[in-house]
């Protein structure tokens, strides 16, 4: 059996949340420094809005404030941005998107359309492929 666990850390990037409406949900600022790969995973529960969408913004920069953010091109992603957007028939789903760009610092953005309904959303950075392994746990 192959050892993921010590090769991984995990980062909070949206608190579990139940949003009835159409603000944004701005992650927390990642910093990928000491680890090669950076795969964010969206996890979805209820979505009760029957004509609701969810589209996915990811940002990158040098600064720790992301004031110098830019939108990832999409060379610089695994998978695509619409790919890890979801609307209103995706209860209980996951979705993955992943960044191989040259940047310190990310930021993942899940902004709601036409959301009048609580929708259930939560997100969390997977960081891999660590300089210095094993990785602590619970993760700092």
């Amino acid at each position: 059996m192959k050892d993921l666990m010590n090769k991984i850390d995990v980062k909070r990037v949206i608190s579990p949340v139940s949003e009835a409406g159409t603000t944004a949900l701005v992650g927390q600022i990642i910093d990928k420094q000491g680890f090669e790969s950076l795969t964010y995973v969206i996890a979805t529960g209820a979505i009760a809005d029957i004509d609701a969408t969810f589209t996915v913004l990811l940002e990158e920069g040098a600064a720790a404030n992301l004031s110098d953010a830019t939108a990832v091109a999409d060379v610089d992603l695994l998978g695509t941005e619409a790919l890890a957007a979801f609307i209103f028939s995706d209860d209980d789903k996951t979705r993955k998107l992943g960044y191989i760009g040259a940047k310190r610092y990310t930021r993942l953005t899940i902004t709601p359309v036409a959301n009048a309904s609580a929708a259930l959303v939560a997100a969390v950075a997977v960081l891999g492929h660590p300089m210095i392994a094993p990785t602590a746990n619970p993760p700092a």
